[in-house]
This record gives structure tokens, sequence and C-alpha cells, in this order.
């Protein structure tokens, strides 16, 4: 049986305790790489292990993929996937595009994600059969935008140094033919695909926990959401996010193009 909407909301409040407080403050990064740089500071490691604490006391059965405390029971048939603050680089410079993210995979597919931004008052969330917005004490229900041509969307990224030399290429071909490219925002580029804002997310490189919140996210919200071959998105890797599936359609044509 799945959790109710209200334990997601729990979730929510637990971590905001500890990140809220952290944000824009003077805080320690450490840095997960030898080379390059992949921060994570403590508001990170707190929020992932009270929400771990909570799945394990009212769900000691199901499994958990978390981004900085490791896995547990992955061949469990419920598997909660965790990131506790997506977008840690906009943390850290006082940015509000960061997120908690927290998904629930069932047999290995996503079926209830969150997107929590403590700071804006947003959470985005959604289960089998509704995706939602609740926003300044309003809930509103989450709508793709459709009717959208490739050549008039307005697509994100991260950021464009996320694609390696060999997947620059196809993702250059869809900037170039999008309206408006903008780069940033992490996680809350794909809620405002949900919301209908933007109409495409183009990435490389993507964890499991990147993206398992967000996937019933675009889905419920009448999106598509899948790998640049077409496949599955749970495991993460080169994503592309759609508000319809005609522009995800237009824009795997261009990704998958050979010279």
């Amino acid at each position: 049986m799945l959790p109710d909407i209200a334990f997601f909301d729990a979730i929510a409040e637990a971590a905001a305790a500890e990140t809220l407080p952290r944000f824009r403050m003077s805080v320690s990064v450490d840095n997960k790489l030898s080379g390059g740089f992949d921060p994570v500071t403590e508001a990170d490691h707190e929020a992932e292990r009270v929400i771990r604490r909570l799945i394990a006391d009212r769900y000691p059965e199901h499994g958990i993929l978390g981004e900085e405390h490791g896995d547990i029971g992955l061949d469990r048939d419920y598997v909660w996937v965790i990131d506790p603050i997506d977008g840690t680089r906009a943390f850290i410079s006082g940015l509000p595009v960061w997120g908690t993210l927290v998904g629930l995979y069932h047999k290995g597919r996503a079926v209830m994600g969150m997107m929590d931004q403590p700071f804006t008052g947003e959470r985005f969330i959604a289960q089998p059969g509704s995706a939602i917005v609740r926003r300044n004490g309003k809930t509103s229900p989450l709508r793709t935008r459709t009717g959208v041509t490739l050549g008039h969307a307005t697509m994100m990224t991260t950021s464009p140094s996320i694609f390696p030399e060999a997947l620059e290429p196809s993702y250059k071909r869809v900037e170039n033919r999008v309206q408006l490219a903008r780069y940033g925002c992490d996680c809350y580029a794909y809620a405002m695909v949900a919301s209908g804002h933007i109409d495409l997310v183009v990435e490389a490189g993507l964890k499991a926990y990147d993206v398992g919140g967000l996937i019933p996210l675009i889905e419920q919200a009448g999106g598509v959401i899948t790998t640049w071959s077409g496949d599955r998105p749970e495991h993460g890797g080169s994503i592309v996010a759609a508000g319809s599936p005609e522009l995800h359609e237009a824009a795997l044509e261009v990704l998958n193009q050979t010279d």
C-alpha cells in the first residue's frame, strides 16, 4: 500500500528544519571529488539523516537509495530514492532553486515523488492519478504545457558543462532549435515543466536520486520523461523531460540524429 501525502509532508518538514536554518548562512563545504568539484554540506547530511529515520520508523520493510548515506535493500519491492538537496551548488550560492527530492519506486518504477523548495514555500507532490503544488497555502493541480513545437519551446539544462564531449553536439542541436534556452535550476526546472512554465529539460550524467522524485511529477502532470534512447529514466543517465509526447518525440529525434 502506498503512503499518503501527509507522510511526504512530514518528510518535507523534517528536511526543511535542517536545510533552511543553514541556507544563506556560512556553512562548511566539503568536496566529494579528488578531481573536479562535487560539493556536500552539513545540511545535505542532516536532511538525509532525518528523512531516512522517518522512513525506517514508518516503513522498515522498504529499501532506501540515498545520495549521502548509502543504500539498503535495493532488491525490495518498495525503495525510497532520496536527494536531500538537489542543487547543492545553488544552495551554497544562496540561490533558491535547489530542492529536497524524495521518490518512491515500486518494483523498479517511480510511483510517487516530491520536490520541496522550503525557501520559496513550494511543494510539488505526485501520486498515481494526480500531481499538485502547494504554494502560499493554496493547492493547485499541475499540468504541463501542450501544443508547443520544438521551435517555440523553452528549454532548460543545469549547465552546458554537464555534457561530455561525445554528447555535447547532440545537446547543441536541440539548443539551436528551441526558441529559448536557459541554464541553472537543477530540479526546479523539472518542476517548472510539470507546472507548464517551461517545455523541455535536457541533461546528462544524472544519478537515480537526481530524477527519482521528479519522474512522477512530470508523468502525472501529463509530460514524458525518458533517457535519450527512450528508455525508462529511473536509473538516471542522459535524460529528456518534455511537456507533451509530441515535443518529447521531436527532441529525441534531434538528439539522436547521426551526422
